[in-house]
């Protein structure tokens, strides 16, 4: 096998195989090719997330509906002697210039793996060209898929606990203006930029934040497009109504940081869990902003006559984020995954230059 060096295709036994572009014709394969590889049991999808089926029901993670796709989200293929073996899709921020793969599929008794490397190559290739700044993407570490990653320049930098609440929970009734005001809890806003970022540089090691690189910009988006704070979750996002909120610190902010936690709140549109994103200054309880933010689920759902939309809830916590997750089992979520957290960038950090006292050697 003699790879052409461009990651457009290679030579198998004579016939060709290469990495492309998704085309309309191509969804009706595309379609089968995600159903079997995202089928319960089957051991193709390279994200390995252990989620499909109970107790989420029908709904899969990193599934993102073809109809759903938006003109700024990419879909590669593996074609091989006219059909369709792998299947790599990515979505795209476009304030940030990062790229997020969410599915990505291959099948063959013996080829699968190679046919995910080569898919993954071609991104890479292709968002340095089209000037992605990083490339993320989640995954079990399972059957080799942090070294598929790893392999084509990931790093890895974090691992999530994926905590669920099962739909048969009642949810708690919603909080009381009154009450939210006495606990702290208000919405957040454009002017919380700055002291949502101090909460987040209190509540993330300095190396995640160095790969993260969230600015203040990032902090200032709010609505359905707001993904900060970055979690494996986030693709689900788009079929969801997010609302944000802020407990603001109980001692004033006496340590520069004014804020004691952040809740995100996405009440889902589709059939899949709603989301809940908690962040805390350390040793500051969580469990005012989990409740809170179940009260919001509870308080959307009952808007709409006969919502249909009831799959649970769902929530990511890295590992350095206890006790959050102490808090979220507290209401009755139980983890049900753990997800790495993988990274590459396209841009080389360079020391900025720096001034330094005369007589300093």
């Amino acid at each position: 096998m003699a790879d052409r060096g461009d990651g457009s295709g290679d030579r198998r036994g004579g016939r060709t195989a290469k990495v492309r572009a998704a085309r309309l014709t191509d969804l009706a394969a595309l379609g089968e090719l995600s159903r079997l590889c995202q089928t319960e049991g089957v051991d193709a999808r390279s994200l390995g997330l252990p989620i499909s089926g109970p107790p989420i029901g029908m709904f899969s993670l990193f599934r993102l509906p073809l109809g759903a796709f938006r003109p700024h989200d990419l879909l590669y293929v593996y074609e091989e002697a006219g059909r369709l073996s792998g299947l790599l899709r990515v979505e795209r921020d476009s304030f940030r210039d990062e790229w997020t793969i969410v599915e990505l599929d291959g099948i063959g008794a013996s080829d699968a793996g190679d046919i995910r490397y080569k898919l993954v190559q071609h991104l890479v290739r292709d968002g340095s060209r089209r000037g992605a700044v990083r490339f993320h993407v989640a995954c079990a570490d399972t059957a080799g898929n942090v070294e598929l990653f790893m392999q084509a320049g990931f790093a890895r930098y974090g691992d999530e606990i994926l905590l669920f609440r099962p739909p048969d929970e009642p949810l708690p009734e919603p909080w009381t203006d009154s009450a939210a005001r006495a606990a702290g809890i208000r919405p957040a806003s454009q002017i919380d930029a700055v002291a949502l970022s101090r909460l987040y540089a209190a509540a993330t090691p300095h190396p995640v934040q160095r790969l993260e690189a969230l600015r203040m910009g990032d902090w200032e988006r709010q609505g359905t497009n707001w993904r900060v704070p970055r979690s494996s979750l986030a693709p689900i996002l788009r079929f969801a109504d997010v609302e944000a909120f802020v407990q603001e610190a109980s001692d004033g902010g006496a340590d520069g940081t004014q804020l004691d936690g952040f809740v995100q709140v996405g009440v889902a549109k589709e059939d899949q869990p709603h989301y809940l994103k908690v962040l805390a200054r350390p040793a500051v309880p969580a469990d005012p902003l989990v409740r809170f933010g179940l009260g919001v689920i509870a308080a959307r759902m009952g808007r709409e006559n006969g919502h249909t939309h009831d799959h649970g809830v769902i929530s990511p916590v890295r590992t350095y984020e206890h006790p959050i997750d102490r808090a979220l089992e507290d209401s009755s979520f139980q983890s049900i995954a753990t997800v790495t957290l993988l990274m590459k960038e396209t841009l080389v950090r360079v020391a900025e230059p720096a001034l330094v006292p005369a007589g300093v050697r």
